[in-house]
Formats: structure tokens, sequence, C-alpha cells
């Protein structure tokens, strides 16, 4: 169950930003979902903030809506 935080962030900087003001961006997710960059690179999401091993872009999620893969948002290059 959701806390409702997800629905009020607006993008993956704000994503980000929540996370790692929290202390959280390495807990790992609820389920390790399979992410496709941007760059067309497939990788684990291990953590609620990782970034791409080939591009670095950085994606986010919030540890409340981690079950679901259409919470994950990218935040920018290289952006944790």
């Amino acid at each position: 169950m959701s806390c409702g935080c997800t629905s009020k962030l607006k993008n993956g900087k704000d994503v980000c930003d929540h996370v790692k003001g929290k202390g959280k961006e390495n807990f790992p997710p609820q389920v390790a979902h399979i992410i496709t960059c941007e760059c067309g690179e497939s990788f684990t999401l291990q953590t609620i903030v990782m970034n791409c091993p080939k591009c670095n872009m950085t994606y986010a999620v919030t540890p409340c809506g981690s079950a679901d893969k259409n919470n994950i948002k990218a935040a920018g290059i290289n952006y944790a």
C-alpha cells in the first residue's frame, strides 16, 4: 500500500530529491524491475535511486511506490 507521496511528486528530480532527503536512496525496491533506459540499455533496478550503467541516467522511485514499474522516473544524467 502506498502512502500517497508518489502522486504528489511531479517528476524524476522531485522523486530523487524526496528519497535522498529521507536517506533512503540505497533501499531496495519492493520489486527488482528491469528498466529499459532512454539510451536503449536494459538493467535491473537494485536500489530505489540508481544510474544506468551505460549512460548514467538517474532513475528514482519512492519506496512505497516501488512495486509499480510505472512509478519509476528518469531524473537526468548523473542526477544522483
